[in-house]
């Protein structure tokens, strides 16, 4: 990763900075920057997600690791050979992924999990810049529809020409696709919003228009 897609001593957004000093006060022992994405620098597939948990990638240093959010993803790209191990608890675990990456739309944690409008335009710039270096990348998977916006900022493309929806399928101009999902957060599986099947389905279809070998149906 250059410079321009992260930043490890980011202070561009006032309240997320101060969130993340009282959050080193108070656990000193956590990560506590800003979470770098993870992956396969070669990838063809790019997960987007929303920003760090306050315990989970806040504390780990690595996106969905450690957290509820993680389980269902991790063990989802395990099942689909995208994974070296299907639990990723820890960043220093030896996990790998293969053919794929995780980013997330804010890179800081934020209050209550809720990153403002302005703190997700702010850290647009590291996405887009990490989307210029990912040259190999055929299709991104936005989990949620602020990951889903962001993604559509970063490529310079307009929001209502793409709206999301639970495994909508966009087309974008340069061959590449923008596959959607329901963030795979502790509400929307506990509620059963998003189900494991449902999950399952979108990443099996994402691996398919990646190109992917491994891309299978669920209990496949």
């Amino acid at each position: 990763m250059s410079r321009e897609s992260y930043d490890a001593d980011c202070a561009r957004c006032p309240r997320l900075a101060t969130f993340l000093e009282e959050t080193r006060a108070r656990y000193p022992d956590y990560w506590a920057h800003p979470v770098p994405s993870f992956g396969d620098p070669a990838a063809r597939l790019l997960i987007v997600g929303l920003a760090p948990g306050l315990h989970g990638a806040n504390r780990t240093g690595r996106p969905f690791t450690g957290d509820h959010a993680g389980i269902l993803l991790y063990q989802s790209l395990f099942d689909a050979g995208l994974a070296s191990a299907p639990v990723s608890l820890e960043s220093a675990d030896g996990l790998r992924l293969l053919q794929a990456r995780i980013a997330n739309a804010v890179k800081c944690v934020p209050p209550q999990n809720k990153p403002l409008p302005a703190e997700v335009r702010a850290c647009n710039g590291y996405l887009a810049a990490e989307l210029r270096e990912l040259r190999a990348v055929r299709v991104f998977l936005a989990l949620g529809r602020v990951a889903h916006e962001a993604l559509l900022l970063a490529l310079g493309l307009p929001r209502p020409r793409y709206a999301f929806a639970h495994a909508a399928e966009h087309p974008l101009p340069d061959g590449r696709v923008l596959l959607d999902s329901y963030h795979c957060s502790r509400y929307n599986t506990q509620t059963r919003r998003l189900t494991a099947a449902m999950f399952r389905a979108v990443l099996a279809r994402g691996c398919t228009l990646a190109g992917l070998p491994g891309a299978r149906t669920p209990g496949g």
